[in-house]
């Protein structure tokens, strides 16, 4: 389970504090890091010939381009998403006269976040635009959130068929003898160019995922069965098809827990081996495995790490072609399974030796045209074009602008010793030509906490390396990507030795004299703020500032929030109960606080819910402790809005500035 993706303007008295010079530069700064990126999306036709790429408007807005290579390579702006509370997620080509997007919509009903998407199909041009998904009707008893997904394109060869799945709700029969009875997520084949439609797998209750291999065949289905009171169990079966039978067999089954998903997690079809590929844990860490398809279920370990889990599955092309798999020790690596990619992917990080970190977005068709990009730690990437025919790679876009002269932060990985000894991982960042010794220094834990950071560029950390902090990221015990062991029982149910990490990583930066003991702050975000806010039940005397950005406050709260959604018996079994739930609780333990607060929230946060940070701020009030909080409207976990974010990080730089006396 991961915790992700008013605003008021800085106050004039609040940029007083600090010297003019200095509050300008961190105006300065908080634009240029807290800036969205240039490039959220990318892709490629199928004949290569043109790309279509996402970019930010003012505020939270996205607009799609379009180029065309073999012209005049002028963007051109086809769409634009304006809603704040909607978000153009990404678009893919269809054809070469079209593309498919996906957009996610957030809406409040009855004080309820619902969240929605819908797919559509828009000329190149953008002349028309036609929805896909299919709505419900009045009839209907119920709404459909779910937009769909598509799960193939150039069906039986048809660049105007794709595959795309259906929610389906039953309707009331009053008034018709046609009503729908039938409930569940269904596969339609859709005509992009008419929109007519025709089911080609009738709906299936409970069903969370199909998966098709390039001939367009169905050949995978994942169904999640719910219990009488409709909340979804933890179980999940999984069924497959021979290449030559409609009839479904059992493949097997996942079952998720507090600690880890036990079980084949099918993710992708290979026609031509006829085998699907999939995680599952060996060895005590998740690794790549494939099973056959044929009736015989042979299973075959393909790849595995002895030191962390195997958790990324690299395709590319149109049919999405499976081409090799990932992993992150110190630094992300990719195995590949082709070898002309593999010779590519080695060739191209040693032509851009300031960007080793090397990914494929896109290709042609023919894949003699790719989408490449590439970044480091302290370059945030840019987008390229590489011709196989020529063997020319040409420079598109700057993933972030801005940076091309801009000196920034390397990010060190390094270990330090947690209080029984253990050593954890993490990365190290220090200001730009800093000497390394008796800084302000900052602690940012990641959020999750089912995830870890990895080698790269932050903006975040790199904002606070520009105001002259070390950063230091720990990836504490619950951290995901280091095998079940690590992972412990989550950062909740083992939220004393996950924090205990955390504040490990602050008492190293001072016993290694990086850290001015009385300027040590701790930033956080997500399960980040929750280890933020933490912290301070530990020990509070050891960080001095605390900055919290959508943190979750009460675990008991958190448990009771879900209970309106179908997931809520699997929160409840991730959170846990006992006494770990109030001594685990900052807004239970705010009487412990020393360390002045701020706390940043959007009130459209689906993932943790914004009165988890009103409860925090009351809670510290209650206690007499020194607390800011500031509410975005209409913003949702990530606070992704080009305005509200440079506000969020300049408040923040004022905020460490006065606390720590910088």
């Amino acid at each position: 389970m991961t915790f992700f993706r008013s605003a008021a303007l800085l106050a004039a008295s609040m940029l007083a504090i600090s010297a003019p010079a200095i509050a300008q530069d961190a105006a300065t700064d908080a634009k240029l890091f807290g800036q969205r990126g240039n490039v959220l999306d990318a892709t490629l036709s199928p004949d290569g010939t043109q790309i279509a790429y996402i970019a930010p408007g003012s505020g939270a807005s996205e607009i799609l381009y379009v180029v065309d290579l073999d012209g005049s390579a002028t963007p051109k702006a086809i769409l634009r998403v304006a809603e704040t509370n909607e978000d153009l997620s990404w678009c893919s080509w269809a054809n070469d006269r079209k593309l498919i997007c996906g957009v996610y919509l957030i809406r409040r009903d009855d004080g309820i976040l619902i969240g929605f998407s819908r797919l559509f199909a828009i000329e190149a041009d953008g002349s028309s635009i036609e929805q896909l998904t299919q709505e419900a009707n009045s009839r209907s008893l119920g709404i459909s959130q779910s937009g769909g997904s598509i799960i193939a394109l150039d069906v039986k060869g048809k660049d105007d068929k794709i595959l795309m799945t259906q929610e389906v709700i039953p309707e009331t029969g009053v008034g018709s003898i046609l009503a729908n009875r039938k409930r569940g997520l269904s596969v339609a084949e859709v005509d992009i160019d008419s929109g007519s439609r025709k089911i080609v797998e009738t709906p299936r209750e409970g069903g969370q995922y199909y998966l098709a291999d390039r001939n367009g065949r169905v050949r995978v289905m994942a169904v999640r069965s719910r219990d009488s009171s409709g909340y979804e169990r933890e179980r999940q079966l999984y069924y497959y098809r021979t290449k030559d039978s409609d009839k479904w067999r059992d493949l097997g089954t996942t079952t998720e827990d507090s600690q880890t998903i036990d079980g084949f997690y099918p993710v992708a079809v290979d026609s031509d081996l006829n085998v699907v590929f999939g995680f599952d844990e060996h060895e005590g860490r998740m690794a790549l495995f494939s099973i056959s398809l044929d009736g015989n279920l042979t299973k075959k370990l393909v790849m595995a790490n002895d030191k962390v889990d195997v958790d990324q599955l690299v395709r590319i092309g149109r049919q999405r072609r499976v081409v090799g798999a990932g992993y992150a020790t110190e630094r992300r690596q990719v195995e590949y399974f082709d070898p002309e990619l593999k010779a590519l992917a080695d060739g191209l990080e040693k032509a851009l030796p300031g960007e080793p970190a090397i990914g494929f977005w896109g290709a042609s068709e023919d894949e003699n045209r790719l989408l490449v990009v590439a970044s480091s730690d302290t370059d945030p990437g840019n987008l390229y074009l590489y011709d196989k025919a020529t063997k020319q790679l040409s420079p598109v876009l700057p993933l972030r602008a801005g940076f091309a002269n801009r000196e920034t932060s390397t990010m060190k990985p390094i270990t330090f010793p947690a209080g029984d000894g253990t050593p954890i991982p993490g990365y190290l960042s220090l200001p730009p030509g800093s000497d390394g010794k008796n800084l302000p220094a900052i602690v940012l834990p990641h959020g999750g906490p089912s995830s870890r950071d990895e080698w790269g560029f932050d903006w975040l950390a790199q904002f606070f390396t520009s105001r002259g902090y070390a950063v230091l990221q720990p990836n504490y015990r619950g951290s995901s990507g280091y095998g079940s062991s690590w992972f412990l029982d989550n950062g909740f149910r083992s939220w004393e030795v996950a924090i205990g990490d955390v504040n490990d990583a602050g008492r190293w930066l001072v016993s290694q004299g990086i850290a001015n003991p009385d300027k040590l702050a701790i930033v956080g975000w997500s399960y980040g703020g929750y280890a933020a806010l933490q912290s301070q039940v530990l020990d509070p005397d050891l960080y001095k500032a605390v900055v919290a950005i959508a943190p979750v406050t009460d675990l008991d709260e958190l448990v009771e929030s879900s209970r309106r959604f179908s997931n809520y018996k699997m929160v409840a079994e991730f959170v846990g109960e006992g006494p770990h739930i109030k001594a685990g609780s900052p807004a239970q333990n705010a009487t412990a606080f020393k360390a002045p607060v701020l706390l940043f929230h959007g009130d459209y946060d689906q993932n943790v819910d914004v009165d988890q940070s009103r409860m925090m701020k009351k809670a510290l009030e209650q206690a007499g402790k020194q607390v800011s909080y500031h509410e975005f409207e209409g913003l949702d976990h990530q606070i992704d809005d080009g305005e509200a974010r440079p506000q969020m990080l300049a408040e923040i730089a004022a905020f460490l500035a006065t606390t720590l006396n910088k």
